[in-house]
């Protein structure tokens, strides 16, 4: 096997050895002795952009990866691949030789990209591509030399591109091209694209459909050896440009939904040969075809022509031959009724086909047709109709024991008593997607020889008991998405053959005890997207000795305790080996009882995805030893971890899908018997880490999907790094997982070296210095404590005269900040007696610069103001130009961390008051201020205080408080 990344040698582990101390070399030698003894862990491998199929090696997928350029994805992809699928992504343009480094790729898949330009040789050195898929991009024209280098390519798609042009020699290399699509393209004519083919001596297939092609020449003759032409919906109404050799050599061509109306048109071409002809949707008189051309009748298919009313008479009447006609097909012809003997002058019939048509009703299939070819009828397809009520064709001398019954049905959507009664050779019988409601007990009888019946997507509501008693060979029923609602017992008595009964898509609620008696060897069964509420081992019994396949998925089965009530529902069905119950609905099954799947020794397959489930029982899988694949996925409901010991049992387990379900550990109880597990798939889970004691006991694993799980980047993960650079087991897309939610660190490279230092050293040496200070400290404090306080107070000094230098940078001493209520006190009051003593105030009336915005003139009066004095009062309170001041100030205060604030009370403010304006009530509680005192005496110990308050700085906060004595409020109103 290749491994794309070299395993670490003994030599590269040998220096790191010699950086660690002495005991930690000792330490890690012994743990590699123990690990020695383990079995040795499966190592994994990872694809930067792909992901190798788990049972396909070899077959990589890098879908949907956003990827301009083909390189990302191919760099890291062993030579072995085959196949490469690099649909839906971003790819603009193909480089020389873009692929070289995969010598064996034998498939490419490049739809659904950007793709413009492909540069000459873009396929070197895919000598053995097989196949290969452009469809769904943006070529607009093939050049010389693109495709050289694939002498060995046999099948080409280039659907749905805006390709105008083709090179005469883009094609030449592909020597062995056999299939070549062009379909959806924007070619204009034959004789270019027959340019560049005219070398491909061995293609057989050429698809143009969906182009612009108005003519079929000029040009050289197609290759002999081409036998498949689509040519539907072109304009090719006249078919211009053909000779009579241009289509010699087809078999089966395909000129559907071209326009074309004259039957004249096909005169001049050599049709004789064809096999196949396909005309729907063109305006053309098929039977005046037949006559100017050389087309035989047996070769042309009738669908889509609009033959009208008589048409099918028409039809057979050229269809009269001596040999028997295979299959009659008259698909999309609008017929809305089949009257009786429509089909009568047809030559003797194997198949027919009336699908995709408007019949509301088919006349008796005994009196569509003649005696010989009832008996010769083997398939009848009435498909996509509008079916609504198919007649009995018993006669009049049948009828009278059916009187009671079958007279009521005339006017109900039903199938009449022995509606087929004269087509006993019959062995297909489709009538799936139209109206029926009802199914006569006898409709189906006389038809022994029935092998597959389908009436999928009707409107049938009952099943009575009788109605398949006749069909003893019938081996596929299918009667999904119907109405059912209840099976009587014994419904199906008379189905010896049976082996597959599809009833999913029903409204069945319970399934009777005796619901599936009279098919003895039947082995799939498909109830789902019904509304089952329970499943019992009685309802299976008939079937335990045969059944294979269960399919019981989105239904409403629901349990909401462990204990069971009743016996396990499977413990007879020991043959099955697949069984669905995933989406059970509205919430899924909630839990699993003990022992619910008891008796399932033979399963090998088991969905329970989409259950949501809260808890699973240890010993619920217990009798599943033979199960291979096991899927859980999406059932994360706070079920969090699984039990110990739940896939004890599970020793043939090759498959586990546990993707979101919660998991927020791995353990050796529940993990430790997977010893064949090949796939593990923990994707959107709650793992931090994948243990290496889990990982060491998977010996078999080669696929690890992780992807969207948290996993930590620490020291327990150290492991998980290296494990994840090696090869054995493909992890997908390993160096996208990122630490938890730090989505710039990955796993791959977080750095490990910390999990290896000796934290020891770094405790000790942080630790020893902070031992010594608190050792000296104490000892310096003893030996000169007046030492270092008269170095204290030098130090103040020398900042109090660092602050009075700053002083010399302000324009005012203070800004004084009032409402106009107050104007007379401000201008008769304060401002007298501060300028008195030469302080410099700041006041909006006579400061203010004229012209500029209001909230700049007061920042800048805050911030060229060594203090700001607030003039608080109940007019002050309600101005939002003031509440606008404080806040400057305030915020100044923070961000300078200087007392700039001074407050006075003018008048006295009670608490309710107060508790209005919240900003100023925060700045007074926590704020000295001083009140103005109306009594003359008490004046001048105000404006002492003030003027003190506006002399000096933060430095003497402590002085300020104690010599203003002014007021602050209470620490229990603060808290208030």
């Amino acid at each position: 096997m290749a491994r794309p990344r070299p395993s670490r040698s003994s030599s590269s582990f040998l220096p790191f050895l010699l950086l660690l101390p002495a005991r930690h070399t000792l330490a890690l030698l012994v743990a590699v002795a123990v690990t020695a003894t383990l079995p040795p862990p499966a190592l994994p491998y990872g694809f930067r952009n792909c992901i190798e199929a788990a049972w396909d090696p070899g077959f990589f997928r890098c879908i949907q990866r956003y990827l301009e350029s083909p390189g990302p994805a191919v760099s890291d992809l062993p030579p072995r691949t085959y196949a490469l699928n690099l649909s839906h992504n971003a790819l603009r343009l193909l480089p020389p030789a873009s692929f070289a480094r995969l010598p064996r790729l034998r498939t490419l898949d490049l739809a659904y990209n950007r793709l413009q330009t492909l540069a000459p040789g873009a396929f070197d050195g895919l000598g053995e591509l097989s196949a290969l898929d452009l469809s769904y991009n943006r070529l607009a024209a093939l050049g010389d030399g693109v495709f050289a280098g694939l002498g060995n390519l046999s099948s080409l798609w280039l659907r749905r591109n805006p390709l105008g042009s083709v090179s005469p020699g883009a094609l030449a290399p592909l020597v062995n091209l056999r299939c070549l699509s062009l379909r959806g393209g924007r070619l204009e004519g034959l004789g270019a694209v027959a340019e560049a083919v005219k070398g491909l001596g061995r293609l057989r297939t050429l698809d143009l459909c969906c182009n612009n092609l108005t003519a079929l020449g000029p040009g050289p003759p197609l290759p002999a050896s081409l036998v498949n032409l689509h040519l539907c919906n072109n304009s090719l109404g006249g078919l211009l440009g053909a000779s009579p050799t241009t289509l010699r050599h087809v078999r089966t061509l395909d000129l559907s939904y071209n326009g074309i109306a004259r039957a004249e048109a096909f005169a001049p071409l050599r049709l004789r040969n064809l096999s196949l002809l396909h005309l729907s949707g063109n305006p053309l008189d098929v039977f005046r075809l037949l006559e100017v051309s050389d087309v035989r009748p047996h070769s042309l298919d009738f669908s889509g022509l609009k033959l009208g009313e008589g048409g099918v008479e028409k039809v057979c009447q050229k269809l009269k031959g001596p040999r028997a006609l295979r299959r009659l097909k008259l698909q999309h012809n609008g017929f809305q009724k089949m009257p009786n003997g429509t089909l009568a002058s047809c030559p003797l019939l194997k198949e027919l086909d009336l699908s995709y048509n408007r019949l509301r009703g088919v006349g008796c299939v005994g009196t569509l047709l003649r005696g010989e070819q009832q008996r010769e009828l083997e398939a009848l397809t009435v498909e996509h109709n509008l079916l609504q009520r198919l007649p009995s064709c018993w006669t009049a001398a049948e009828l009278p024991r059916l009187a009671n019954i079958s007279f009521r049905y005339n006017r109900i959507l039903t199938i009449g008593p022995g509606a087929f009664a004269y087509a006993p050779a019959l062995r297909v019988l489709k009538l799936n997607i139209n109206s029926l409601a009802r199914l006569d007990r006898d409709a189906l009888r006389g038809l022994g020889n029935l092998t597959e019946l389908r009436l999928d997507n009707n409107l049938l509501t009952d099943l009575y008991q009788g109605s398949f008693v006749d069909l003893g060979s019938l081996r596929t029923l299918n009667l999904r998405n119907n109405r059912v609602s209840v099976l009587f017992p014994g419904i199906f008595k008379g189905l010896a053959s049976l082996q597959t009964l599809d009833l999913g898509g029903n409204n069945l609620r319970h399934l009777a005890s005796r619901s599936l008696l009279g098919v003895p060897v039947l082995s799939k069964l498909y109830l789902d997207r019904n509304r089952l509420l329970e499943v019992r081992s009685e309802v299976f019994a008939p079937v335990q000795a045969t059944l294979g396949v269960l399919d019981l998925q989105a239904n409403n089965l629901q349990y909401i305790t462990q204990r069971q009530r009743q016996q396990p529902p499977f413990r007879n069905l020991s043959r099955l080996y697949d069984l669905k119950m995933q989406a059970q609905q509205p919430y899924g099954l909630k839990v699993l009882p003990h022992r619910f799947f008891q008796g399932l020794v033979g399963l090998r397959s088991l969905s329970l995805s989409q259950n949501k489930l809260l808890a699973i029982p240890a010993d619920v899988l217990q009798d599943l030893g033979q199960l291979t694949f096991l899927t859980l996925a999406d059932s994360s409901n706070g079920m969090q971890d699984l039990p110990d010991g739940v896939f004890r049992n599970l020793g043939n387990l090759l498959t586990l899908d546990l993707e979101n379900v919660g998991l927020h550990s791995l353990t050796l109880e529940v993990f430790g018997n997977l010893s064949r597990l090949r796939v593990l798939k923990l994707a959107k889970n709650e793992l931090k880490t994948f243990n290496y004691s889990v990982a060491s006991r998977l010996p078999s694993l080669r696929y690890l999907d992780l992807r969207k799980c948290p996993l930590s980047c620490t020291c327990d993960n150290t492991w998980l790094q290296s494990w994840l650079n090696n090869s054995r087991v493909q992890v997908v897309y390993p160096y996208n997982y990122t630490c938890g939610l730090r989505h710039h660190a990955y796993v791959h490279s977080f750095d490990t070296r910390v999990c290896f230092l000796d934290l020891g050293f770094y405790l000790f040496t942080g630790t020893v210095p902070v031992v010594l200070l608190l050792l000296v400290v104490p000892v310096v404090y003893h030996r000169a404590y007046w030492r270092l306080k008269y170095h204290w107070y030098l130090l103040r000094c020398w900042v109090n005269q660092q602050w009075r230098r700053e002083e010399e940078r302000y324009v005012y001493d203070s800004f004084v900040s009032y409402n106009s209520a107050d104007e007379s006190w401000v201008l008769q009051e304060l401002v007298p007696q501060l300028e008195r003593d030469s302080f410099r105030l700041c006041l909006h009336h006579r400061d203010f610069q004229p012209g500029r915005s209001i909230i700049d003139n007061i920042v800048d009066a805050v911030y060229n103001s060594r203090k700001t004095v607030c003039v608080v009062s109940r007019s002050y309170l309600r101005s939002e130009w003031c509440s606008m001041e404080v806040q400057l100030a305030s915020y100044r205060l923070l961000d300078e961390r200087r007392d700039v604030l001074v407050l006075v009370l003018l008048e006295d403010v009670g608490d309710a008051e107060l508790s209005a304006y919240h900003r100023m009530r925060r700045v007074l509680l926590r704020r000295t201020y001083l009140r103005w005192p109306p009594e003359p005496p008490a004046q001048p110990l105000f404006w002492a205080r003030l003027k003190k308050a506006l002399r000096w700085g933060e430095g003497g906060e402590g002085e300020e408080e104690e010599g203003l004595g002014a007021g602050r409020r209470g620490e229990k109103e603060e808290q208030a």
